[in-house]
């Protein structure tokens, strides 16, 4: 779903996602990627989802943000780049846990946060990646959202 409601901006064509206005960071994703196509579909299933893009990568929200695609890391003053990953806010004991694999990551600007990155490939668990976009949306998307998300699962 994408949001034509929330706030000024413009429609970024290519992406068909709305861009706010005086956005200054470039696109940061390819619309063709698989990865991106997969999540999206997994993310945007759950209740009000939307998607919008944010600091350049596709951010997926109600009122706050659950996920983003891509990030990157601070090595050495040189940032690199995640492009095929996911972003989420889960609790912090199975973050913990995450961060012991080499798949995953601390990003910058919102590891500070609770955030943490998965890196995404064709050999992905998608249901770990529905778990934890699912413990990222509970974090983020208000009480009647979550009943509204218990009532689909019941």
């Amino acid at each position: 779903m994408i949001d034509q409601a929330r706030g000024a901006g413009r429609r970024h064509e290519r992406a068909g996602v709305w861009l706010s206005s005086g956005m200054g960071h470039p696109i940061m994703f390819d619309e063709a990627d698989p990865l991106l196509g997969r999540l999206r579909a997994v993310a945007l299933a759950f209740p009000d989802a939307a998607e919008k893009i944010s600091h350049g990568h596709p951010a997926f929200f109600t009122t706050k943000i659950f996920a983003y695609y891509g990030g990157s890391v601070k090595v050495d003053g040189v940032y690199r780049q995640h492009e095929q990953s996911l972003i989420v806010l889960i609790d912090e004991g199975e973050r913990a846990a995450l961060l012991g694999e080499e798949r995953c990551y601390v990003p910058a600007y919102l590891g500070a946060y609770g955030w943490i990155g998965v890196d995404l490939t064709e050999e992905t668990d998608w249901d770990e990646v529905e778990e934890l976009l699912d413990a990222s949306y509970r974090r983020t998307a208000g009480p009647r959202r979550v009943a509204a998300l218990e009532s689909r699962r019941a």
